[in-house]
């Protein structure tokens, strides 16, 4: 079974490397981008099967770049989980509007819940595919 792969938008080297680490140990393939714009640039040439996003980038935020997914045919169906300190209603509003499967607020979820949970996705992705 090939192994699942990650996409991790992330700004904060210390939270990446955590996150980083924990999902690899979960067995996932991760790549890591620390801006909007990298990550739009590495979506073009690369499909991972899931994107774990900020919200709250350099260069382009994590709104602009679901917006962007959106409208390119090649991308717009690639999963989305956000997780960000952006916690408003109106937030996590948006962000389910531009098509994120899931939010998470940072301040409240643990780093081991969030990787059991991007498992379980990947799991029930594999099931429905196979």
């Amino acid at each position: 079974m090939p192994t699942k792969k990650v996409l991790l938008v992330e700004d904060d080297p210390f939270l990446s490397q955590l996150l980083m680490t924990r999902m690899q140990r979960a067995g996932l393939e991760v790549g890591r981008v620390a801006d909007g714009e990298e990550a739009i640039n590495f979506l073009k040439s690369n499909k991972p099967d899931l994107i774990l996003l900020d919200l709250i980038l350099p260069k382009k935020s994590g709104f602009q770049v679901l917006e962007e997914m959106r409208s390119d045919p090649l991308i717009q169906e690639s999963p989305v989980i956000i997780i960000s300190n952006l916690s408003q209603e109106s937030d996590v509003a948006r962000g389910k509007e531009l098509g994120a499967i899931e939010y998470y607020v940072k301040a409240r979820t643990s780093i081991d819940d969030l990787v059991a949970r991007i498992a379980t996705l990947l799991a029930d992705s594999i099931a429905k595919s196979g």
